[in-house]
């Protein structure tokens, strides 16, 4: 084993010159970085192999080096070198890219890794920079998925002469048939989207009015709400009148329908089940809201009913019950906006009125709220696509705005306007592609808002169209 005396020294020195005699002079007109030994024993010291500069004013304690840092691409060294340069020695040695010019560097990396120094002054590498500045991140960035264009206007208007402006009525319904029935004033009428042609239903007469209108699932039987708290059902196609039903005290405003029973909302706090297969106007009773009912929905497997209400209140029944499974309060105004997932099993989303203005989602295996969005205006319809996983809003005070919402990102793909008064009504098209929106300016508007299964298809057909009286195009 060599003995520590035998070792050569760690500078290979040429011939005739010791340790001692190596000194760094300078030339006349420049500073002298010479003198590296102790004061204290500048006569014996001698130079290391090394040189060590004193850098008590670069602030190298403010930064560190990731180590075996790697620039994130081919190219990059030039750039990670004129960023290390200006950091250990100034400006002088080095400056970041003019603004608007592509770097190779992506401060997601962490090339440097800074601490804070809150003595000494903002360096010009500092990290709130680096992220504000786009020319380190232009190059490197992933550009974002684009949004799916939806367009801004609808294709077509229907004119829908005394179409309420009430917030509690439901006069808008499309069914499996692509048939879309609407209530005006004292009348149900027809109109058929693969050939536009309009019937009328039915005429209440002078002493009653149209208060909702429900499509079976199988679109070919269409109930009806009256202002004295009937319940009408009638054959869509052949226009004539199956059975009409009693029970509520007052205007019934919501109906729902499940594979055998109707369920009934009314303004006398009351929801009646009624099956069809019985004489009975009603096979059972549900109370458990304080105010008029407004909101109700089936989940998609007919197992539970979600009703909503003028007392704030969300209520989820189950078939086999006649207490709710579930209270949800959470609300501050009535809950109209109802809709079930058809793409996970218990989800539920709601909306609340002008002092709430909130779409809620819950889980109702447990009850739990799952997320809250306040959408900034009344929300007054909720409606699930079952192409994709998706929703559209409907609002009132103050935008009147059509709302399409990624879930359960929940970011806006599309505000829609047209509308000059509250978005009170909302149906879906069959193919789960097209909307249609009906408000108290007397129209009906169709929009293009949801992809088909395989692929967007938008309709570019335009026309203004008449409903219940001469057509204009």
């Amino acid at each position: 084993m060599e003995s520590p005396q035998a070792r050569k020294p760690g500078l290979n020195l040429p011939a005739g010159m010791s340790g001692s005699s190596l000194r760094l002079d300078t030339f006349s007109g420049s500073r002298s970085i010479s003198n590296l030994s102790s004061p204290s024993n500048s006569k014996s010291s001698s130079c290391s192999d090394r040189f060590i500069p004193c850098r008590s004013s670069s602030r190298l304690h403010t930064f560190g080096l990731i180590e075996k840092a790697s620039p994130v691409k081919e190219g990059a060294n030039e750039a990670y070198s004129r960023l290390l340069k200006s950091e250990l020695f100034g400006s002088d040695f080095g400056s970041p890219s003019p603004a608007g010019q592509a770097s190779p560097m992506s401060p997601s990396k962490n090339m440097l890794r800074f601490k804070t120094d809150h003595s000494a002054p903002n360096s010009p590498f500092s990290p709130s920079i680096l992220r504000q500045d786009s020319s380190l991140t232009s190059e490197t960035s992933t550009p974002p998925k684009p949004t799916r264009k939806v367009p801004k206007t609808p294709h077509k208007v229907l004119d829908a002469p005394a179409l309420q402006d009430d917030f509690y009525l439901n006069l808008v319904d499309w069914s499996s048939q692509n048939v879309l029935a609407v209530g005006l004033g004292t009348c149900v009428y027809l109109w058929s989207a693969s050939n536009s042609k309009v019937t009328k239903l039915c005429d209440l007469g002078p002493h009653d009015g149209i208060c909702s209108v429900q499509w079976t699932k199988e679109g070919s039987y269409i109930s009806i709400g009256t202002s004295l708290g009937q319940v009408q059902v009638w054959d869509g196609t052949n226009c004539k009148k199956v059975r009409t039903m009693g029970g509520h005290q007052t205007r019934t405003g919501v109906l729902a329908w499940n594979s055998r029973i109707l369920a009934s909302g009314s303004r006398d706090r009351n929801i009646l089940q009624h099956d069809m297969r019985v004489s009975n106007d009603y096979v059972s009773k549900l109370v458990g809201h304080k105010s008029e009912v407004c909101g109700l929905k089936w989940s998609t497997d007919d197992r539970e009913l979600a009703s909503g209400g003028n007392d704030n209140q969300l209520l989820v029944w189950n078939q086999h019950s006649q207490q709710p499974t579930l209270r949800l309060t959470e609300h501050t105004a009535a809950v109209k906006a109802i809709a079930w997932s058809p793409h996970q099993n218990g989800l539920l989303a709601s909306g609340g009125g002008t002092a709430d203005r909130c779409i809620r989602f819950w889980s109702t295996t447990n009850g739990h709220q799952l997320n809250c969005i306040d959408t900034g205006s009344q929300v007054c319809n909720l409606a699930w696509s079952t192409n994709v996983n998706e929703l559209v809003s409907t609002h009132g005070y103050s935008q009147n705005q059509i709302m399409v919402w990624k879930y359960p990102s929940m970011t806006k793909v599309a505000t829609l306007t047209g509308h000059t008064m509250r978005v009170l009504y909302l149906a879906t098209s069959p193919d789960g592609q097209t909307i249609v929106t009906g408000a108290g300016d007397e129209t009906l508007r169709f929009w293009n808002v949801f992809p088909s299964v395989k692929a967007p298809a938008p309709v570019k057909d335009t026309g203004l169209w008449s409903l219940g009286r001469t057509y204009i195009r």
